[in-house]
């Protein structure tokens, strides 16, 4: 018996339990107006990341129970267009606040489901209820303008909401993402049908519960629905009654669920990959940049779409700060998730693990040298054997040509690159079909900014790495995705202008015509 997953079981089924999700047949794994709803489809197996071993078993929700979401969505998506913004604003205060003496129980369940540090999920708890107060704010601030037509008409213009969203979020960070995508498609004044990853479902279905139990949100509002892509997934995409989709994931799903929403004409939001350059100047700080080149990979096991996967460093640095960064690699803590001193936990799932693997065995065969990892470590649990861990992994020698340079890998694996001068450096980190994050790391504060203002990507970070926050806009270019997803430019991805035109000439001449408006001449 592995003693290891026979805890992990345990403490997930404690978890559901108190939240009432327990049933003697399957989990309710999804929430639907009000009330967690078990699946009515086939039967899902999660996998332990610490162990390979079965953590839970559940079932789809399938075509009838996302029929069954967007109803109650739209239903309570009116009941809370026809409250005041203002109130709109408090109760997603209250909806805030409905997540406090929750953090422990939902850092715990994320930490066992996703294989992340526990320490990390504690953090992102926080974050969920960040995204919930900042977006509360916005929701009696979304003002229209009143534009000066060269007519006798009074034309103003509104911001609407678009109805019923549908979003699907990834197993990388589900709680995080969850949060991520609600908080502003609520504030704009939508309802939403939200599915994580068939591979992390349960701390949504929770989150929700609290938020709309919190905030005395209409029962509805936020429905959580669980399955695969092929069922759930497209029963989302494809119903007629959802206006627009949001997608956080992979290139290839991206489009996938772009093309769904077109063939409907239904805009989307996507939020794709990435293959971060990382760049240092010989004129860096190079301390600091030794510990944000860590940071920016190592952190979540480099399973982070902005993950700093190339590291590009100043000709005159690769002698000596390549065997540094191995060095300082060597001395992570990888192990298990619920260890405070753990640093690094495994990967999510197998299939990413094989992948990552091969990336690597095809990058040496193709004459990269490894300088450390590659491989599990060596100390952990013997009950751990067969679980998702790798440790850091760093490998040079790379050409820009190599898929490893170009792809991206989605693991806790580092490629380092040299570069002659800014252009070169600007070539290189612009060399691929992402664009969705960068660093510069310079003494320089011009030639910082010169190189950052020419990265093609979303977010550049100068002197640091992997900072963001609710109030600043997030998205790529490329394959990395378009629109964005927090700050105010998200909170406009979820409402469509409407201009009104209002004839205030007491006698208006003809069909669509009014009087032109008399120019004083004095």
């Amino acid at each position: 018996m592995n003693l290891l997953n026979q805890r992990n079981r345990e403490n997930v089924a404690q978890l559901l339990d108190a939240y009432g999700m327990s049933d003697a047949e399957a989990p309710m794994t999804n929430w639907i107006a009000g009330q967690p709803v078990r699946g009515v489809g086939e039967s899902i197996t999660l996998l332990d990341p610490v162990t390979n071993l079965p953590l839970l078993y559940y079932r789809d929700a399938d075509q009838q129970l996302v029929d069954e979401a967007v109803q109650a969505a739209t239903t309570a998506q009116q009941a809370w267009l026809a409250m005041s913004a203002s109130e709109r604003g408090r109760r997603m205060q209250g909806a805030a606040r409905g997540l406090e003496g929750h953090e422990e129980s939902l850092a715990r369940l994320e930490s066992l489901i996703a294989g992340k540090p526990l320490r990390d999920c504690r953090g992102e708890v926080g974050k969920v209820r960040e995204m919930f107060e900042y977006y509360a704010g916005w929701c009696d601030k979304q003002h229209g303008e009143v534009i000066d037509v060269p007519t006798s008409h009074l034309n103003y213009v509104q911001r609407i909401p678009y109805g019923v969203i549908g979003q699907i979020t990834p197993w990388n960070a589900p709680m995080f993402t969850c949060g991520w995508q609600l908080a502003p498609a609520l504030a704009a004044g939508n309802a939403a049908v939200l599915k994580p990853s068939e591979l992390t479902p349960l701390t949504s279905v929770i989150l929700a519960m609290l938020l709309e139990r919190g905030g005395r949100l209409p029962e509805g509002l936020i429905s959580i629905v669980n399955g695969l892509g092929h069922t759930t997934g497209k029963a989302l995409t494809s119903h007629s009654d959802i206006a627009k989709l949001v997608f956080v994931g992979s290139p290839e799903t991206g489009r996938r669920i772009a093309e769904a929403g077109a063939h409907r004409l239904v805009p989307s939001v996507l939020e794709l990959g990435g293959k971060s350059a990382n760049i240092v100047f010989e004129d860096a700080a190079i301390d600091d940049a030794v510990i944000g080149a860590q940071a920016a990979i190592f952190a979540a096991a480099g399973q982070s779409c902005v993950a700093g996967s190339r590291l590009l460093l100043q000709d005159s640095l690769m002698e000596e700060l390549p065997g540094r960064l191995a060095r300082a690699a060597e001395t992570i803590a990888v192990g298990l998730p619920d260890d405070d001193t753990t640093r690094m936990g495994p990967l999510q799932n197998a299939a990413q693990l094989r992948r990552v693997h091969q990336v690597i065995d095809e990058a040496v065969s193709q004459g990269a040298t490894l300088l450390t990892g590659g491989s599990a470590p060596s100390h952990l649990p013997a009950d751990a054997a067969e679980g998702y861990f790798l440790a850091p992994t760093i490998l040079t020698d790379v050409t820009p040509d190599m898929a490893i340079a170009n792809e991206e890998v989605f693991g806790p694996v580092l490629v380092i690159m040299p570069f002659k001068d800014e252009d070169d450096a600007i070539a290189l980190a612009n060399g691929t079909r992402f664009g969705l994050a960068g660093a510069v790391w310079s003494r320089d504060t011009g030639k910082a900014m010169r190189t950052a203002h020419r990265l093609r990507a979303g977010t550049v970070w100068i002197n640091s790495y992997k900072n963001i926050s609710v109030m600043s806009p997030f998205g790529g270019f490329g394959d990395s995705g378009y629109g964005r997803s927090s700050g105010l430019d998200g909170l406009h991805e979820y409402s469509i202008p409407r201009s009104v035109w209002v004839e205030t000439a007491p006698d208006a001449m003809g069909y669509g015509g009014s009087q032109p408006r008399q120019e004083n001449t004095r």
